[in-house]
């Protein structure tokens, strides 16, 4: 229960400063994406299912505040968490490279997704000029973002298994 409520405002604290603060600190209109960096970080720290109900809410969000059609965010997010969750055998607390490659990964897909189906269906066929001026551009600056925000996620699932095994030293 408490892993929920933690995870809740995980959620409502990334939404927040992807919406807000780091609209602010855009390079060229483009910010990172906290909601797939938190999508996938659980998906692959805890299992496909968790990974899938993290996605749904983290797009859920997403479309309820800008999404056009209701649950297209809500979709895609569900489906990065759920192949997130497919990695969950080969995670390694320690290491970051996993995580990074996947979160890499996610944001590619995401982006690429959004293009095929936002723009490439209306007939914008430039995808040279959108990979280079948004989809690699997020890429990177989500991956920043994920070197610092991704060691806290951790740490906080780290001490929340801890007290949810009785750890002393935690408790």
């Amino acid at each position: 229960m408490r892993r929920n409520i933690i995870l809740f405002f995980v959620i409502l604290v990334s939404f927040v400063l992807q919406t807000t603060f780091f609209q602010v600190l855009s390079f060229g209109g483009i910010s990172p994406n906290l909601l797939i960096i938190v999508t996938a970080s659980y998906g692959f720290m805890f299992d496909k299912k968790y990974g899938m109900v993290v996605g749904f809410i983290c797009g859920f969000l997403m479309d309820i505040f800008y999404g056009g059609v209701l649950g297209f965010y809500a979709l895609v997010y569900l489906y990065i968490g759920a192949a997130n969750g497919a990695f969950h055998q080969m995670f390694y607390q320690d290491d970051i490279k996993l995580p990074i490659a996947l979160i890499t990964a996610s944001d590619f897909v995401y982006s690429f997704v959004c293009y095929v189906l936002l723009f490439l269906l209306r007939g914008r066929f430039d995808i040279g000029y959108y990979f280079r001026s948004t989809i690699v551009p997020e890429i990177v600056y989500t991956v920043f973002v994920t070197v610092f925000l991704y060691p806290c996620i951790l740490m906080l699932n780290r001490s929340v298994g801890d007290v949810e095994r009785g750890d002393p030293k935690n408790v």
